[in-house]
């Protein structure tokens, strides 16, 4: 069930809200209960709407992903926050438990990703190659543990499981993500990456805002991570 407590922003035009790894944003052919139908369940009841709610997706996550979820809770928002995205004017930050520390604490990854739908994943290549897509993404280290290190990652592209594959391909898998070459699974099936923060103009009122997602609380990983913020 949608938790109130997840929203982190929420105006006339817009809701963001903190999503658990595990969720789903839009309904798929699992049948299981999406954050889309909760929220609007959620609107209607609280503000008690008459007919239906509506809300649109401004952009996903993966499944086992936790983090920032923007939807639009006007027309007239959604087909703004749609030529934002469009035009690469949403600026989201991800973080990410790597198994392995990358060979430099920073820099601009590029690749070209294949999206295999028997398998579901992202084929990574360096140079272009029939049906890729141009992936890019910044990162930075910004902390290490025993086992695991923390990245920040700017996302330049959104491309299908992109961090996913892009950090499997220079070796660093990311905690907890089988599909993309990590040692174990997490107990609950997550992975451990995070959309830390989503930064954009406001669609309406045109004022900046940067909304941040806090970690996991029940993971201590995360949270023992998060002193590194």
């Amino acid at each position: 069930m949608f938790n109130p407590e997840s929203i982190l922003y929420e105006d006339n035009h817009l809701i963001v809200v903190n999503k658990r790894s595990g969720e789903l944003v839009q309904p798929d052919t699992t049948g299981d209960p999406a954050l889309e139908d909760e929220i609007k369940a959620f609107i209607h009841v609280r503000d008690d709407k008459p007919g239906n709610v509506f809300l649109g997706v401004v952009h996903r996550i993966d499944r086992p992903v936790s983090g920032a979820v923007l939807f639009a809770k006007t027309g007239k928002a959604l087909t703004r926050m749609n030529e934002l995205v469009k035009n690469r004017e949403i600026r989201k930050i991800y973080w990410a438990l790597t198994e392995n520390r990358p060979q430099q604490p920073e820099g601009e990854l590029v690749h070209h990703l294949v999206r295999d739908g028997k398998t579901n994943k992202s084929r990574v290549y360096d140079r272009p190659t029939a049906g890729s897509k141009e992936a890019r993404l910044r990162y930075r280290l910004k902390g290490s543990g025993t086992h695991y290190h923390l990245l920040e990652i700017e996302l330049l592209t959104g491309r299908h499981h992109q961090i996913r594959a892009q950090l499997s391909k220079i070796g660093c898998p990311i905690r907890g993500d089988l599909k993309y070459g990590a040692a174990r699974s997490n107990r609950d099936g997550s992975i451990s990456l995070h959309a830390r923060s989503i930064e954009f103009v406001h669609p309406v009122r045109k004022e900046p805002l940067r909304i941040t997602a806090p970690v996991p609380q029940q993971d201590n990983l995360w949270k023992f991570a998060e002193t590194f913020g």
